[in-house]
């Protein structure tokens, strides 16, 4: 499965958003184009979904090796990673705690369990 996928789900999970073809449907008459929200990617996206998420708990930090760990409890439940990219560890972090499994591929283009 793909990041575009899981990206879908959250949005449905968290944002509250319906996905219709190539859009998210926000509420309230408003949508947007697919491509424009990627938490996966961007940093900015992922910031918008924990905070959407508004996590119990949240931990990030980084290591000597530029790989960023991030721990977030939702709904008593903990999910956890650890990437290169600060944007993909936090949107696996959340999507571990709904009980999906992101798959760690190299190219971080397949997720699985979902």
């Amino acid at each position: 499965m793909t990041n575009d996928r899981l990206t879908a789900i959250l949005a449905e999970r968290v944002m509250g958003w319906r996905v219709s073809g190539d859009r998210f449907l926000m509420g309230d008459r408003r949508w947007a184009p697919r491509w424009r929200f990627q938490p996966v990617k961007k940093i900015g996206d992922a910031m918008r979904l924990l905070e959407k998420a508004a996590p119990e708990t949240c931990a990030m930090d980084s290591d000597e090796n530029g790989i960023f760990h991030v721990r977030v409890r939702l709904a008593g439940k903990t999910g956890k990673a650890h990437e290169k990219s600060k944007s993909r560890a936090i949107s696996y972090a959340i999507a571990r705690a709904l009980g999906l499994e992101p798959d760690n591929e190299p190219n971080g283009d397949k997720v699985d369990g979902i």
